[in-house]
């Protein structure tokens, strides 16, 4: 078994909406990044390539580079997903907050989950994603981060190595 951690943030900009786990939220300010800035995503694929040892996001993905300027965040997590699989590697299970005071996540966390399985190709019941607020004391006013745990497990077609 590997475990992986992923943290990113995002400020936000003056133009919505937020897209949090490939899903778009209706929301007055956006978030600003070289990408689509989905902070969810960006913590899912640096869990992933952390759990097999492999450089971070910002390396495999660096923000000088003009072909992933307003990438969609879903190519890093499928660009993740593969590095796992050459490895042997499948996903177990995966937890996942976001830290944000606005926009309120409630309704959206289940298609969050629901779409970041697809990426992965295991069940929405392997993933949790969960929401909390700052409470007003840290940058939730100003921006959105999110924290991802991934454990992965060998790949049944490799059980016998």
């Amino acid at each position: 078994m590997r475990i992986g951690i992923g943290y990113d943030v995002h400020r936000f900009n003056g133009r919505g909406p937020v897209k949090l786990g490939g899903v778009v939220i209706p929301h007055r300010r956006g978030l600003s990044g070289h990408s689509d800035a989905d902070v969810l995503l960006h913590a899912v694929a640096d869990a992933l390539f952390g759990a097999v040892g492999a450089p971070d996001l910002g390396e495999q993905f660096p923000p000088t580079d003009p072909r992933t300027r307003k990438a969609d965040s879903r190519q890093f997590v499928r660009a993740a997903y593969a590095a796992i699989c050459k490895q042997g590697w499948t996903v177990s299970n995966l937890d996942a907050t976001v830290i944000a005071d606005t926009p309120k996540l409630i309704g959206y966390k289940r298609r969050m989950a629901q779409a970041i399985s697809r990426l992965l190709n295991i069940e929405s019941s392997q993933v949790s994603v969960k929401a909390k607020t700052t409470e007003g004391l840290g940058h939730g006013r100003r921006g959105i981060a999110a924290q991802a745990v991934v454990l992965l497990k060998r790949s049944p077609k490799r059980k016998g190595r």
